[in-house]
């Protein structure tokens, strides 16, 4: 008898553990079990493994049966066409996503000329096999391995123009590359990605040398010139958000200018740039701690020590300590449950400063260490 175990618990056995993850895999091909689900075959612990956690990291692979793949010419054709969709190729048991676990009981071929009746799998593209992003770094082949990995972290975190409607997006925090240029050095997956529509980072002159010791270790020394010419500048985004929410017997919030006679009333100058509505009006400039929308909440009846409140209280949403910007746009619409909800969003530029990080996309990341004027740039 076989253990099975299910994210690392065991919750039973079987006698034929090879027919059991065949079968597991049938039903999931079919829809009848979900596509998260992936199952392996430990041939030396003699266990099956049942993973369908969170978090996992999996990648789609083209299914192989009796030396064939099931995804065939009419069903590309049909994918041109925008009669067949990826999630249709999933659902009709031509595509599944496999995490590490269950690739070790499976057989991959590079290019369907490679197939056998061993093959149980065939890759869609060897050149995103390891990850989009990988793909990415042009003459990735020629780096060491540990490059290999740090060179796509480099463009995840890099900044770019993430989408093209970012001005009526409703995201969270997010930065904005204020002029991303397309790479002059690049892979043949950006044409498929769109990468020319959403570049990330700049096209710069670097001199691999020594400079008086402010570009040891991972320093490196930037032209002051650059800087004011537009490099590296970037925009950063963050939203405000408030709700009129509603309370047990008829108390509401309100989102209004806040009298003195409020708890927890703050100076006149916080409230300066809010209209009769309570709301701040686009383009003002604001500082830390100014009040970008006023609210009052009704008096809490509970507070410390068992003392009664009926006044009502300060509740405005303000600007986060130690940040600046101009406000961008101001949203007023309402939530699910049909109370007044204000959005307000405040952008920021930063400038490139004194211990900012830039990399390449090979992985070769460095801090800023000094600044220099371009007459003394070597």
């Amino acid at each position: 008898m076989s253990d099975v175990y299910l994210n690392g618990k065991i919750v039973g056995s079987c006698e034929d553990p090879i027919e059991f993850v065949r079968k597991v895999r049938e039903l999931r091909r079919s829809g009848e079990l979900p596509q998260e689900i992936n199952v392996a075959y430990r041939e030396d612990e003699d266990a099956v493994v049942i993973l369908n956690e969170k978090g996992r990291a999996r990648r789609p692979l083209i299914i192989v049966e009796n030396g064939k793949p099931k995804l065939t010419e009419e069903h590309i054709q049909k994918l041109k066409e925008g009669s067949l969709s990826w999630d249709d190729l999933i659902s009709m048991g031509i595509i599944e996503y496999l995490d590490a676990e269950e690739e070790e009981n499976c057989l991959v071929a590079m290019e369907e000329k490679d197939l056998t009746e061993k093959h149980t799998h065939l890759e869609i593209t060897p050149i995103a096999m390891l990850s989009v992003l990988t793909a990415l770094v042009p003459y990735i082949e020629h780096n060491q391995a540990f490059r290999a990995l740090l060179g796509p972290k480099s463009l995840e975190q890099g900044l770019g123009l993430y989408v093209t409607n970012f001005l009526i997006r409703a995201d969270t925090d997010s930065s904005l590359l204020i002029y991303p240029q397309r790479p002059i050095v690049r892979s043949i997956i950006q044409d498929y990605v769109g990468y020319e529509y959403h570049p990330i980072g700049q096209n710069v002159v670097i001199a691999v040398m020594q400079h008086y010791g402010y570009n040891m270790d991972d320093a490196i020394v930037i032209n002051k010139g650059s800087i004011e010419r537009g490099f590296g500048r970037s925009i950063y985004y963050r939203p405000y958000k408030t709700e009129e929410l509603k309370y047990p017997g008829g108390q509401v919030d309100k989102i209004e200018i806040p009298s003195k006679d409020v708890r927890g009333y703050r100076s006149e100058e916080s409230y300066r740039f809010l209209e009769e509505d309570g709301i701040i009006y686009p383009e003002a400039e604001v500082k830390s701690e100014d009040v970008l929308i006023g609210k009052t909440s009704p008096p809490r009846f509970l507070e410390g020590g068992f003392r009664i409140s009926l006044e009502r209280k300060e509740s405005s949403q303000s600007v986060r300590f130690g940040e600046k910007g101009i406000v961008e746009s101001v949203v007023i619409t309402e939530s699910s449950e049909g109370n007044k909800l204000v959005e307000v969003k405040v952008r920021d530029e930063r400038i490139p400063e004194l211990g900012d990080k830039f990399a390449s996309r090979h992985g070769q990341k460095g801090v800023m260490g000094m600044i220099v004027p371009q007459e003394d740039m070597p």
